[in-house]
C-alpha cells in the first residue's frame, strides 16, 4: 500500500478507543473513521443471530459510505460472532479482536490465568476453542463481568463507578491454589483498558494485564505497510444513536484526537 490508508474502527461503544489509540501511534498518517453502535450497547444482551445481522448491516453501510482500505472490529463480542461473515461478504480486509489467551498463557509463570470479558464473550464456543488450543498447561478461569463495560463508558462521561463496584467485578479473577495464585489477567473486552489504572489499584495483588491493542496495531502495520512521514487528517466519530457528546465526553474524546 503506497498511500496512507483509510481505516474504519468499529465497536459497540467507546471501548474501541483503546485499540484506536495504539493504531494511531503505529499509523499516524492514516484517515480514521470511528463508528460506535451505542444505540444497542451493550452487545452481550442481544440474541446472536440478531447481533450478527446488525453488525453486517452497520459495517456494510460504512463500507458503502467510505472508501476503506481496512476495517478493525474493536469488539470481542462482535469479532467472535461476526468476523467470519464479514470477511465472507465484503472485500475489505478485516482485523478482529479476540481474547488474548495465547499470549496470556505463554507468559504466565504460575500457570494460573484469568480471562476477564463480558458475560457473552466468555460464554462463546470461540473462546473455549482458544483455551483448548492455547492454554499450554495453564488453568484458565473465565470471568464474565456484567458491569465493567458500562462502568468504563460512564467514566468517560464523567460518572465514575465506586471502587467497591469495580473491585466486586474483579474479585473472581484472583484465585489462590496452595502456593500458586493468578498472575496474569487477559482483558477480553476493549472497554476494560479504559479503567486500566483503577484495575491495577483495586487488584488484591499485582498481576500482568494483557491488553490486545498493541498486537492489533502491529497487525495493521503488517497489512498496510510502514507509515509515511505526514500526519493524517483529523479522525471522525459517529454514534448510531445520533447523540451529541456531552461536554465531559467531548473533552475525553479530544484527548484521543477527535
Amino acid at each position: 500500500m503506497t498511500s496512507p490508508p483509510s481505516i474504519l474502527m468499529f465497536d459497540s461503544g467507546l471501548g474501541g478507543l483503546t485499540v484506536f489509540r495504539e493504531i494511531v501511534r503505529a499509523r499516524p498518517d492514516a484517515q480514521y473513521f470511528y463508528l460506535a453502535d451505542d444505540a444497542r450497547f451493550p452487545y452481550g444482551r442481544i440474541p446472536e443471530h440478531e447481533l450478527i445481522e446488525r453488525v453486517l448491516g452497520i459495517v456494510g453501510n460504512a463500507i458503502g459510505t467510505h472508501k476503506l482500505d481496512l476495517a478493525v472490529i474493536a469488539c470481542n463480542t462482535a469479532s467472535t460472532l461476526a468476523l467470519a461473515q464479514l470477511r465472507a461478504r465484503f472485500k475489505v480486509p478485516f482485523i478482529g479482536t479476540v481474547p488474548a489467551i495465547k499470549p496470556a498463557c505463554a507468559q504466565s509463570h504460575s500457570k494460573m490465568v484469568s480471562v476477564l470479558g463480558t458475560e457473552a464473550t466468555v460464554a462463546r464456543e470461540y473462546t473455549m476453542g482458544l483455551i483448548r488450543e492455547f492454554a499450554q498447561g495453564c488453568d484458565v478461569k473465565l470471568v464474565g463481568s456484567a458491569w465493567l463495560a458500562a462502568f468504563a463508558e460512564a467514566e468517560l462521561n464523567g460518572n465514575p463507578a465506586s471502587d467497591e463496584a469495580i473491585a466486586a467485578e474483579l474479585a473472581p479473577c484472583f484465585i489462590t491454589d496452595g502456593a500458586r495464585r493468578t498472575d496474569t489477567v487477559a482483558l477480553a473486552c476493549t472497554h476494560y483498558p479504559l479503567l486500566g489504572e483503577r484495575l491495577k489499584k483495586l487488584a488484591p495483588w499485582p498481576v500482568d494485564w494483557i491488553d490486545p491493542a498493541p498486537a492489533i496495531a502491529r497487525r495493521v502495520i503488517d497489512l498496510t505497510g510502514k507509515p509515511s512521514l505526514q500526519k493524517g487528517p483529523p479522525a471522525s466519530i459517529t454514534f448510531t444513536s445520533g447523540r451529541t457528546p456531552s461536554p465531559q465526553l467531548a473533552k475525553a474524546l479530544a484527548e484521543y484526537g477527535f
